[in-house]
This record gives structure tokens, C-alpha cells and sequence, in this order.
């Protein structure tokens, strides 16, 4: 029996003194403001949050995303999750 190939997913992520992100594998950016991006990548959901963050650069394309401002946080939603990651307030009125 042949196995289907494996298909390797990208995604890289660069940040330059908390200031400037770099990221690759990026597929859409979900939302945004200045101050929480939601976006989909090659490995899952990935929820930045800081103070006044805007984009650089986007090529959905080439699945690269440029971001500036201040980063507080980075967060991986799990691959079986659904929608934003809503914190201690959203979990508690679900």
C-alpha cells in the first residue's frame, strides 16, 4: 500500500526587541485592532496581543505578515478549539 505524502507545514515567527514581528505559514488574519490580532496560520490559530500593533506588511500569497507596536503576548488557540480565546470572562458565561 502507498502512503500519501506528508505534507510539511511552515510557520515561522521572528520578533526583533518585542517591537516588531516577522511571521511566515500565515493564512488569514481572522481580526484585528490595535491591540489584539487573530490569525490563522499553517499550525493553528494564533492570537497576538499588545498596544498599538499595525500591520507592516501582508501577502496572503506568500502567507507573510509584518506587525509593529507593542507585544505583550502570544498565544496558540488548540487545534480543536472554536472561534477567539475569550479569557476568564468568556469562559466563565459561556
Amino acid at each position: 500500500m502507498i502512503e500519501p505524502a506528508k505534507v510539511n507545514k511552515q510557520h515561522d515567527l521572528h520578533m526583533h526587541s518585542r517591537k516588531q514581528l516577522e511571521l511566515t505559514g500565515v493564512q488569514n488574519v481572522e481580526s484585528f485592532d490595535s491591540e489584539e490580532f487573530l490569525l490563522r496560520t499553517e499550525l493553528g490559530h494564533l492570537t497576538i496581543r499588545g498596544n498599538h500593533l499595525h500591520i507592516k506588511n501582508l501577502s496572503l500569497e506568500n502567507g507573510l505578515l509584518s506587525l509593529e507596536g507593542n507585544v505583550h503576548s502570544l498565544i496558540y488557540l488548540d487545534p480543536g478549539a472554536q472561534g477567539k480565546n475569550k479569557g476568564i470572562l468568556g469562559k466563565l458565561f459561556k
